[in-house]
């Protein structure tokens, strides 16, 4: 009995440790709540919301994107996202989002199949590379990755990431020392709208994602709105 009780542990200890971009998320245990409004060249659009249910060792995070953006009261772009990210132990398990980009639907899921994981994406499906995280930028250690799996199509992004600035931002009357990174494509034969160019703070004490910038079709910006820690 002993004999195949290690067996087993040796086994999940082998599914969990060959991917090591997941790494240990245990300095997020006690956050519950994330709130990020959207503004759109300066005007709130929409918000994303994280919210983390803990049930024993296993821990889901779930994601709600929602922004409309409109011209006279009309609405001619709307973007609604719902993610599912699943962790058992502080590592990752698996993924899978659904987004409605106007009146085009694209998902993304990642799972384990024979000791590997896959993606299934409306932009990519097959096999994800040795080394990856989520593009849901919430998780400090994507700094540290060479590439992120697009959360909302699956899409494989290889990425370069460069400290660029320690700042301090304020937010309800609260300031936060801040890193400031540049997360750029490392593929030059990309098209204008598909390279990553996005600029991303983390607070520099607990790690918590603070605001994000980019330029697409106008200027964009996450900033906090809202952090509850249990």
């Amino acid at each position: 009995m002993f004999k195949k009780r290690l067996y087993f542990f040796l086994i999940l200890l082998y599914l969990f440790s060959f991917n090591n971009v997941f790494a240990d998320i245990s300095k997020y245990s006690n956050l519950d709540k994330l709130e990020f409004d959207i503004y759109r060249n300066n005007k709130l659009i929409g918000y994303h919301i994280y919210d983390f249910v803990r049930e024993g060792k296993d821990l889901l995070v779930k994601s709600k994107i929602f922004f409309q953006i409109k011209k006279l009261g009309v609405v001619f772009y709307s973007y609604e996202v719902d993610g599912n990210e699943y962790y058992s132990d502080n590592k990752f398990v698996k993924f899978e989002s659904k987004t409605k980009q106007n009146k085009k639907n694209k998902f993304c899921n990642i799972f384990m199949k024979d000791d590997e994981f896959f993606i299934d994406g409306s932009s990519y499906s097959g096999p994800a590379p040795e080394d990856f995280m989520i593009g849901t930028w919430w998780n400090y250690e994507i700094i540290n990755q060479k590439r992120q799996i697009s959360a909302i199509s699956g899409r494989i992004i290889e990425q370069e990431v460069k400290l660029l600035s320690e700042d301090v931002l304020k937010y309800n009357g609260i300031e936060y020392e801040a890193l400031h990174y540049n997360f750029s494509s490392t593929d030059s034969k990309l098209s204008k709208d598909k390279k990553l160019n996005t600029d991303v703070w983390y607070d520099k004490n607990n790690f918590i994602w603070l605001k994000a910038t980019f330029e697409k079709k106008g200027k964009w910006e996450y900033k906090l709105r809202k952090l509850k820690k249990l």
